[in-house]
């Protein structure tokens, strides 16, 4: 019998790009004066490049 995973790929993905966005948001926080900054390191890393990532690993895994 196979042994399914707990997490998926997919979601060990989501999870690493979360982990980077969250700590780019807190830098960005510290270091910079700008919410456009804080706003594009927390949404841009944490949501929107797991999000590209992942497409394109469905893409190239269905030999588009």
């Amino acid at each position: 019998m196979a042994r399914d995973p707990l997490l998926s790929t997919e979601t060990k993905i989501t999870l690493v790009f979360m982990a980077v966005g969250l700590t780019a948001w807190y830098l960005a926080g510290e270091f910079g004066d700008s919410s456009e900054l804080e706003f594009v390191a927390l949404f841009g890393l944490g949501i929107v490049a797991p999000t590209f990532v992942n497409e394109a690993r469905r893409h190239i895994g269905d030999g588009r």
